[in-house]
């Protein structure tokens, strides 16, 4: 999905990078290869180029080794020749990057479904306690679910972003972001609301693309997370994955630092793997990645600020600062 050219025009629309992809095919030739990447161009975190800006992962696409690593030698000499700060992919498969200049910048846990068994079976897989009985508690509760591509619910589900950003001390994704998302991928992107009578206790924004549902962003109202909103959302998805006849259910990425996250994807019945984002760079100077240092009295001041800021605040900080973290 990452590949796509509505996700690209999604990037390009909100944060303002444009995509441009690196092959070794000729003006007019057929691609066979290539790598997409955005140009990130801040004063605050640096001139740098990564594949892809807030993507879960983004395989170069080479069937070749050869062409794999002539195309990584030139994004290598361009970093050099035009000063870029570093170089960053983002593969779901492992590229076995360990040369000169290669760094590990983070490792996540990706997370997949099956939708091949049946509803019955994919319902018997799922952990008996953790969630087969917060999916019922939620139906005699009489929890109710919408789904669409509304400005009502787009509101429903930014304001229930923002609380959930706010106790992660992060500031959320600007809104444009997720209207961009929803003008550029139309039906194929439903935004998923469970309500306590009118009100909106969790959300999330699923994205459907060829054969795979992928699950991108979920916020939920701390206070009724005992009723299973969350957990109706997910069964509900599924259902509408296997009415589709699609084949998987993509939970995304989950940094490995989050073990209850990792637990509550696991416990699904989905498929764990790792994925490792790789840097090069020229300099030793760069060879830490942000993402793996440990947090420091900034980043500890910066999650105090945002997780006390009001909303209208928390959101105004999310549409200055989002383009320079890509």
């Amino acid at each position: 999905m990452f590949h796509c050219a509505a996700w690209l025009e999604a990037l390009r629309q909100t944060y303002g990078y444009e995509p441009v992809v690196y092959t070794t095919a000729s003006p007019g030739e057929r691609l066979e290869n290539g790598v997409v990447c955005c140009r990130v161009q801040s004063r605050l975190t640096g001139r740098r180029l990564v594949s892809l800006p807030f993507s879960d992962h983004c395989q170069p696409l080479a069937d070749d080794a050869e062409d794999l690593a002539a195309l990584l030698t030139a994004l290598e000499d361009e970093l050099c020749t035009k000063g870029w700060r570093y170089f960053e992919v983002r593969p779901l498969i492992p590229l076995g990057l360990h040369g000169s200049g290669w760094h590990t910048a983070a490792v996540y846990l990706h997370h997949q479904i099956d939708l091949q068994p049946d509803l019955a079976q994919l319902f018997s897989n799922l952990h008996r306690d953790s969630v087969q009985r917060k999916i019922r508690r939620a139906e005699r509760e009489g929890l109710t679910y919408l789904a669409g591509a509304t400005e009502s619910l787009l509101d429903s589900f930014y304001g229930l972003m923002v609380k959930t950003r706010r106790r992660h001390g992060v500031p959320p994704q600007p809104k444009k972001w997720f209207q961009s998302l929803m003008d550029c991928f139309g039906d194929a992107l439903q935004i998923r609301i469970a309500l306590q009578g009118t009100k909106p206790i969790a959300a999330m924004l699923t994205i459907r693309y060829k054969n795979t549902l992928v699950y991108k962003y979920g916020g939920s109202d701390v206070s009724y997370n005992r009723l299973g909103g969350m957990h109706l959302l997910y069964w509900n998805s599924i259902q509408d994955a296997k009415r589709w006849g699609l084949r998987f259910f993509d939970l995304g990425r989950t940094d490995v630092q989050q073990a209850g996250l990792v637990i509550f994807k696991k416990r699904w019945g989905a498929v764990e793997s790792a994925i490792s984002y790789s840097r090069y760079t020229n300099s030793a100077g760069w060879a830490h990645s942000f993402e793996l240092a440990r947090p420091n009295w900034k980043t500890k001041t910066a999650q105090f600020v945002f997780s006390h800021s009001p909303d209208r605040l928390l959101a105004i900080l999310g549409n200055l600062l989002y383009r320079h973290f890509g």
